[in-house]
């Protein structure tokens, strides 16, 4: 196919189409052609080619996303390729990156500079800052130093029609472009005015990636923090300008082992109360699961025997005094709240031995051999007092449906991942899900919380919108999404459902699926095995690298 202008990869074939079908989450969905653009001016060729094609693009890091928002039935637009790193401005603590930058190259390219990009996800080794700024992601550090959009100072987008301009924080937004100027004439009136009336949030809230950042855009007419989190469905991000913070000087951590689960959120408000940088829960499910572990050592499971839940605490000081003391403080706490046991690190050495087991999660998981850990409610955030509420009513939810599962995440922020542990063999295990799904939504809704803290909405969650927000602010993404991108070219289905829309289609752990090619089979499971979901796909399959 002929893309004027256009220097990247570009391929229609069955294999390089399965390779990207899949990402981090549960979904299958084989698009029909990739692009693998080579720099912004590639995206502007591609855009352009979209627009009067009618070409659908869906916008791609590394795959590492859970909610399907990297996947779909249009061209994949595989921005890793853009991946130069600026000089940072050690002056203004600033730096320049392209999409497909990793959060790991940064996080050493700042650390030598004595400074950090503090929202630090799992996922850093491999995730992009492209997807990481699309899904307004988070981490452990949120607790402290909030999600990505408030480290977002400008953004290079490509718009709509193939226009592109720098949106910068505090700056008069460009109204020579036309997408812009359709949403300042037609949008931001209603939308600021509908944002007074009735705030477009979810109140005590403290994490939140779902739909688009209308109260912050009503309270700041930021148009940057309206592209923060919007899933590549109003601009395709080309460069990206963040602020980063300094290094503490001294850091401490607290480990809480608790023998109910009430106990340990609990100790999680107390820890937020006491100044934590991070605190981060793991339930009983979990320890069983990591005390098999071959790698658990007996120091390891005789901490977590009898637990129903651990806590994991991090303070932060630019004095190693005062780093002690904060964390003897935050001990004390725990122990107030019901810890049987509390461990204080004091040293980095020590601190990365109680830490390691958090990171561990997820790997973990993925080596599970009688049941499949899958993500599809595993994003929730309630206001912190509701949490306790709302890790009993999943577990309730679980034990109705028979299906097992693990409680992990960001207690200190409210926010839990949920993976169920579903067993494919059974007839009926789709059906379990589905309801599941249900019984989660709605005890999301009536706890006040949202479907996603940091995952982004991706297709698995657009459809339940309606479900967990107020009409006021479906009406104002749907006016959004039209301003910015009013031919649906743009990763359509996500922010903003399609007719009859569903949250789940094809599960690629559907055993009655039609088998992938097999080399892009086995080129998806080593990624996954390997952790490595920064790997060039088209490399995997022999494609040009």
């Amino acid at each position: 196919m002929s893309l004027p202008g256009f220097r990247g990869y570009f391929r229609e074939d069955e294999l390089a189409r399965a390779v990207y079908s899949e990402a981090a989450g549960i979904g299958r969905a084989i698009p029909s052609a990739v692009a693998v653009p080579v720099d912004a001016e590639d995206v502007v060729a591609l855009v352009k080619w979209a627009a009067e094609s009618g070409a659908i693009l869906i916008p791609r890091g590394s795959g590492s996303s859970m909610g399907g928002g990297a996947i779909g039935s249009g061209v994949v637009v595989d921005l890793s390729r853009i991946n130069h790193l600026g000089r940072i401005d050690e002056r203004d603590k600033t730096v320049w990156a392209d999409p497909g930058v990793l959060w790991s190259t940064l996080d050493v390219a700042a650390r030598r500079k004595g400074l950090r990009f503090p929202v630090d996800p799992s996922s850093g080794d491999f995730c992009t800052l492209g997807g990481m700024v699309s899904t307004n992601a988070a981490g452990a550090h949120t607790l402290r130093y909030g999600a990505t959009r408030a480290w977002v100072n400008a953004l290079d987008c490509v718009f709509s029609d193939g226009d592109r301009a720098v949106i910068t924080r505090g700056e008069p937004p460009p109204k020579r472009i036309e997408a812009v100027s359709r949403f300042m004439r037609d949008v931001h009136g209603e939308i600021v005015a509908s944002d007074k009336r009735r705030p477009i949030m979810h109140p005590g809230v403290r994490k939140e990636s779902s739909g688009y950042a209308v109260h912050e855009y009503g309270t700041k007419a930021e148009l940057i923090d309206l592209l923060v989190g919007s899933e590549g469905t109003l601009a395709i991000i080309v460069g990206i300008q963040l602020t980063l913070s300094p290094m503490p000087t001294a850091t401490s951590s607290v480990l809480g082992s608790f023998a109910t689960m009430e106990e340990a959120t609990t100790a999680a408000t107390k820890a937020v109360e006491e100044g934590a940088s991070a605190c981060e829960l793991l339930d009983k499910t979990f320890l069983s699961y990591a005390a098999s572990n071959e790698s658990a050592d007996a120091k390891f499971k005789e901490r977590v025997a009898g637990a129903a839940a651990i806590l994991l605490a991090e303070v932060e000081s630019y004095s190693r005094d005062s780093a002690t003391a904060a964390a003897e403080q935050l001990a004390k706490a725990f122990r107030q709240s019901g810890a049987k046991d509390v461990d204080v690190a004091l040293t980095p050495e020590a601190e990365h031995d109680l830490w390691k087991l958090r990171h561990a999660a997820s790997p973990i998981l993925s080596t599970l051999e009688h049941a499949t850990s899958m993500q599809f409610i595993e994003d929730g955030a309630v206001p912190l007092t509701k949490l306790p509420d709302y890790v009993k009513g999943v577990k309730e939810a679980l034990a109705n449906r028979e299906v097992s599962g693990v409680i992990f995440g960001h207690a200190g922020d409210g926010h839990v991942h949920v993976n169920p542990l579903v067993d494919v063999s059974q007839a009926d295990w789709r059906e379990r899900i589905s309801s599941l799904l249900d019984d989660v939504v709605t005890l999301t809704a009536r706890l006040g919380g949202t479907l996603t803290g940091e995952h982004g909405d991706g297709r698995l969650r657009t459809p339940l919108l309606p479900r967990v927000w107020h009409k006021d602010a479906i009406k104002a993404f749907a006016l959004i999404k039209k301003a910015f991108d009013p031919n649906n070219t743009f990763n359509p289905g996500v922010k903003v459902p399609l007719k009859d829309q569903n949250p789940i289609d094809d599960i690629k752990y559907d055993p009655s699926l039609r088998p992938l090619p097999e080399k892009a089979r086995a080129a998806l499971d080593a990624v996954v095995k390997d952790r490595a979901y920064d790997r060039f796909r088209l490399s995997l399959i022999g494609g040009p690298s």
